[in-house]
């Protein structure tokens, strides 16, 4: 059976504060036991390994990270530390509480093969009117069991009603 981590959150900060630079980050050092690494939301945070506890990955700060659930999840299980750098400063949000917008945006791209600034563009749409719309669907989408907020796939699914919508009423027009 695995041994509870004994690391703090404290001394992995400490630890990292002097190795690296915050800017490589979705998150400043002044908040870093607070917002996750990868993501930047503020949330209850878990340390984690970077080389796994399963490939022998040491209980030390050099060797754990902070990240909330959902980056937790999605951290790569590989014993190499470089790729795990490479993979979280990739993986970095400009600003706060906007990584998974973006990620849902990039969702979108995925599956309709365009940007959604380039359909906002070709739509001509206001961004103003773009935020309120956004804003008005979440009450008609749901937030899976445990997540805490909406996933990509359903914020790309809120752009999609929003283009569906504005490209039916130009062809009514």
């Amino acid at each position: 059976m695995r041994q509870p981590i004994k690391t703090t959150k404290e001394e992995i900060i400490d630890y990292w504060v002097t190795q690296i630079d915050e800017s490589d980050l979705s998150v400043d050092f002044s908040e870093a036991h607070e917002r996750c690494w990868r993501c930047g939301y503020k949330t209850v945070l878990h340390r984690c390994h970077i080389i796994p506890d399963s490939l022998g990955g040491e209980d030390a700060p050099k060797n754990l990270v902070l990240l909330c659930n959902r980056c937790h999840r999605e951290a790569p299980n590989i014993d190499d530390f470089d790729f795990f750098w490479d993979w979280l400063k990739a993986q970095k949000a400009s600003l706060y509480d906007t990584y998974w917008t973006i990620r849902g945006m990039r969702e979108y791209e995925d599956v309709y093969k365009e940007k959604v600034e380039d359909a906002l563009i070709r739509l001509e749409v206001d961004p103003e009117n773009f935020k309120e719309y956004i804003s008005s669907r979440e009450r008609f989408v749901t937030i899976h069991f445990g997540e805490g907020r909406l996933n990509p796939s359903t914020i790309a699914g809120i752009f999609r009603a929003f283009i569906k919508e504005k490209e039916k009423r130009m062809i009514e027009s």
